[in-house]
């Protein structure tokens, strides 16, 4: 019976393990056709904005925002980065607290074919990176439907919401695309691109957001069985643990 109860736990933690494992690995799989929502069939919408420049303070620092477009997108999340994150230097050096998260985005035909399932998408400090080993799914990626955007916020409900989105969720931002910059200890300026077409440093949008929705959020299937995992096998190394010690011959 000792020696059951034994291979039980050990089975119930490799288990976890696994489980573990495999929602890690699924965690960040794009949703199916079939689940995308009809507004990332639009391309996004610039038009000349009427806002004046002004000025915020965030965590200490006070920046100037230079709004250029009104802007709306919708798309699909295809990476992410948060500026908040732990091996983030730039941000920090740069004292850049208005720059809450990046998030790299796809619509219209890009969005809507399932070729997107054979690329493969990173973010890192600055840009957004796609690559592919299937020859179709390369050719016929729109470039000009994929944009890395730095979404900026004052606004500590907009900061949270912007730090949930998860890669798959298909969402909405609208705000300015704007300039910024601050000079705290040091002269710092931002720009945005303006066009959809540019490639290669400058190309990213800078959004100040005025609304952000997750039209449709991604499956949380397997985020779930991540942490059922790790539940999972917490709880049977715990109890191997603490069970009494029995010495055989």
């Amino acid at each position: 019976m000792w020696f059951a109860s034994s291979r039980l736990i050990g089975a119930l933690f490799v288990a976890g393990l696994a489980l573990q494992g495999l929602g890690w690995w699924r965690q960040d799989r794009l949703p199916a056709l079939s689940s995308l929502v009809a507004e990332l069939a639009a391309e996004p919408v610039q038009l000349e904005g009427r806002r004046a420049a002004f000025g915020t303070t965030v965590g200490g620092i006070a920046y100037r925002v230079q709004p250029l477009y009104d802007y709306d997108i919708a798309g699909l999340v295809v990476s992410k980065h948060d500026a908040d994150t732990w091996w983030d230097y730039i941000h920090a050096a740069w004292n850049d607290k208005l720059n809450v998260t990046d998030l790299c985005v796809v619509w219209g035909d890009n969005a809507l074919k399932d070729r997107l399932r054979d690329i493969d998408f990173s973010s890192d400090q600055w840009t957004c990176h796609f690559q592919t080993s299937s020859q179709r799914a390369f050719e016929t990626f729109d470039a000009a439907q994929i944009s890395n955007n730095h979404l900026l916020t004052d606004n500590a409900r907009l900061a949270k919401v912007l730090r949930k989105v998860r890669i798959g969720d298909q969402i909405r931002v609208r705000g300015v695309l704007a300039e910024y910059s601050h000079h705290h200890g040091f002269a710092f300026k931002r720009g945005t691109s303006t066009v959809r077409t540019d490639t290669g440093n400058g190309a990213c949008e800078t959004i100040y957001v005025d609304d952000v929705q997750v039209l449709r959020p991604a499956d949380a299937l397997w985020r779930r069985l991540r942490w059922v995992g790790l539940m999972l096998a917490v709880v049977a190394g715990g109890v191997w643990l603490t069970r009494p010690f029995r010495a055989t011959d």
